[in-house]
């Protein structure tokens, strides 16, 4: 707080300055010293209690900047209550203060190259396959938000607390969603003072329930007066800038921190280029500035997918200029609105690093063909804008949701959380499909180039099976990307288990050898016939899974094949 009251009475002396008539002559009249210096004071102590107080309500910064918006007033002020030489260069100052205001109002016309720059991208054509024996963080926030309400019980003093954010994270080498326990209101916050904890459940496992971590919080976004957590970052750090929500994050023994990503302007109090985070203890209040280099291991989203959404903006937006922008429109790609954060969706990638994922597209209304998607790594700022093969025709997001809308029509489910993933080679959007009151009811992947090829089921991985059967049985070449190669087997078959998934039915079968497998009808229809004792001949997957996928099977004695 010293820094905040040093920089306020630096303002307030300005004003003073500028305000009192430093000659003590003012139009018809000439003030004593007295009543200079009462007026002095009196100027000096209502422009220190304004900064202070519009600091410690509105939370903006202090950058010397700001000063430039109230300057053309104070100096006009100034100029009318004082006369002779004074009152000229004061005129001067209002002339070039108005000048500086419209310069930073129409920085948006002449910085967009800047932005642009600040965003740029790596280009890359294509991902890197799914590897499918991986288990995607599929598990939608609306399913993740709904669970946990339903087990708010767990919280003591229930009526005090209300469920906070969301915010995907690695813990213990587990993907999983943590959600901070808020107050409900200032007066649960006054009798309260703490929140007790926070919430976590598993971010791949849709199965798993909510658990309730009792963790003792005292500064909150909830929170009122000095214990508010962005006042209180603000009231240590007047002059950053910040730029999107704060984020809870804990570490691997289950500690909680806020973060708060900081940067620049890029030019004129306008646009915004992340340099780090400020990191606050939830409990003590004990606070870090810290550079992205130097970002603690356990913290995943380092920069806010706000502003991960707002270089989108700029990479998609300003590519050859602000008037190309909003005429011409030239190259220009919108990103989607279709992200669980800020319009961007957080992911992690084999090796478990976060990225945000924004696919872009036309912005020639009534077009659901996709230009390209972004991965931005969510502790550097890095990023790749991804083409996808040039050769074919890619639908958005929107187009993905669209067809699970229709699939499901009659049932009103919908899709959310579409993301794009190589799946065998092939751009395929993955979606968790949800029924009217939120519930997760399967998993649909829909072929990115070629609609008519898709499939659902209960999980990510059996939807991934079915997945590949659909690709081969459409005559597309599927690649694993777990370097599986083609195995082939002859055995007895000593058990079958068939369920029906969707249209077609999964059997799996266990060898006398030990070894269990899993094909779907719809790759081989006849599969529905295996028995128990049967001799089958099969081309597998040696993938290493549990259940190894079947690409063809024969089934001994059996006619048609």
């Amino acid at each position: 707080m010293g820094q905040l009251v040093i920089i306020s009475v630096i303002f307030s002396v300005l004003i003073t300055i500028l305000l009192v008539p430093l000659t003590r002559k003012i139009p018809k009249s000439e003030l004593t010293s007295k009543q200079q210096g009462m007026l002095a004071i009196a100027v000096f102590t209502l422009s220190f209690i304004s900064t202070f107080f519009m600091v410690y309500v509105s939370k903006i910064d202090l950058q010397w900047t700001i000063f430039l918006y109230v300057l053309p007033a104070v100096a006009l002020g100034g100029a009318i209550f004082s006369v002779g030489l004074e009152q000229k260069l004061k005129s001067v100052i209002v002339f070039f203060s108005i000048v500086a205001v419209v310069y930073f109002l129409s920085a948006p016309l002449f910085n967009a190259d800047d932005k642009y720059n600040s965003a740029e991208m790596v280009e890359d054509v294509e991902i890197k396959p799914f590897d499918e024996t991986k288990k995607p963080a599929s598990v939608p926030p609306q399913f993740v938000e709904n669970k946990m309400k339903k087990a708010f019980g767990q919280v003591p003093n229930t009526s005090f607390y209300e469920l906070g954010n969301l915010q995907i994270q690695q813990v213990n080498g587990e993907y999983v969603y943590i959600a901070p326990v808020e107050f409900s209101g200032f007066f649960k916050w006054f009798n309260g003072k703490t929140t007790p904890g926070y919430f976590t459940m598993s971010a791949t496992d849709s199965s798993e329930n909510p658990k309730f971590i009792e963790h003792e919080m005292t500064y909150v976004p909830s929170a009122y007066l000095n214990k508010n957590l962005e006042r209180h970052m603000r009231l240590s750090y007047p002059t950053l800038i910040f730029y999107g929500e704060p984020q809870l994050e804990v570490d691997d023994e289950g500690k909680p921190y806020y973060i708060r990503s900081y940067g620049e302007f890029i030019s004129a109090r306008n646009g915004f280029d992340v340099k780090g985070i400020v990191m606050v203890d939830a409990i003590t209040g004990d606070m870090e500035k810290i550079a992205l280099p130097d970002v603690p291991a356990f913290i995943d989203g380092a920069i806010s997918p706000e502003t991960v959404s707002l270089q989108n903006s700029y990479y998609g937006n300003y590519v050859h200029g602000f008037w190309n922008s909003v005429f011409g429109k030239k190259d220009v790609k919108l990103p989607s609105d279709e992200g669980t954060e800020a319009n961007v969706s957080p992911i992690f990638s084999e090796e478990g690093v976060m990225y945000y994922f924004t696919d872009f597209t036309s912005p020639k209304e009534g077009v659901d063909s996709m230009l390209g998607y972004s991965l931005t790594n969510a502790r550097t700022g890095e990023a790749t804008y991804y083409t996808g093969n040039l050769k074919e025709s890619y639908m958005d997001s929107q187009g993905a949701l669209d067809i699970i809308e229709k699939k499901f029509i009659e049932k009103e489910w919908q899709g959310e959380m579409p993301i794009l993933y190589n799946f065998y080679g092939e751009a395929s959007w993955l979606s968790a499909v949800l029924d009217s009151n939120g519930f997760l009811q399967n998993y649909f992947i829909v072929s990115a180039a070629n609609p008519e090829i898709s499939a659902y089921a209960a999980t990510p991985n059996e939807a991934l099976k079915l997945y590949k059967a659909a690709l081969s049985r459409s005559g597309s070449t599927v690649d694993g990307s777990s370097n599986a190669e083609e195995a082939t087997k002859t055995g007895q078959v000593s058990r079958v288990y068939k369920e029906r998934v969707g249209d077609f039915t999964l059997v799996t079968f266990l060898l006398t050898t030990g070894e269990n497998f899993v094909v779907s009808t719809e790759a081989v229809p006849l599969a529905i016939y295996i028995e128990t004792g049967d001799t089958v001949k099969i081309v597998y997957y040696a993938t290493g899974e549990q259940f190894l996928p079947v690409k063809t099977m024969m089934i001994d004695d059996l006619p048609g094949q």
